[in-house]
């Protein structure tokens, strides 16, 4: 029999309970002890793999210091479409977290602009020349 997969949703509130609790410095050890739960627990939620109760939701936001809309798209009020997964998946990484943190620390908005393009033109670089399309939508985006 095969295993029933997350509920979308499910796994998009695990996410963001992730990216809040890594943004923090939080080990999901620490997030559990303050929920009185196992650790394992906390890996099912952010897996997606155990759905989140409104209560336990809202004490994970009482403790992660952000309101319980920040756990769904646009504060709960439209779908969760592929950009807003793909945003999410690249922010729960090592890389992304540490790239937002180190953007968010660069206080000179000309040197934050810099730092985009040379991103850009970095993507770009790393395109093979027959996709100018995609050249094109990474330059102008």
């Amino acid at each position: 029999m095969k295993a029933k997969s997350p509920n979308s949703i499910d796994v998009y509130v695990g996410n963001r309970v992730r990216v809040r609790r890594k943004t923090l410095g939080m080990t999901q050890n620490g997030l559990a002890e303050l929920l009185g739960i196992t650790f394992q627990q906390i890996q099912k939620y952010e897996k997606g793999t155990n759905r989140i109760g409104a209560s336990r939701l809202q004490r994970i936001s009482e403790i992660l210091r952000v309101p319980v809309g920040f756990f769904f798209e646009n504060g709960g009020s439209g779908p969760i479409d592929a950009a807003t997964n793909e945003l999410n998946s690249f922010l729960s990484s090592k890389e992304g977290l540490a790239l937002n943190k180190a953007f968010i620390a660069i206080e000179d908005p000309n040197i934050r602009q810099k730092l985009v393009a040379l991103a850009k033109s970095l993507a770009v670089a790393g395109l093979p020349d027959s996709d100018s399309e995609l050249q094109d939508s990474v330059v102008n985006s």
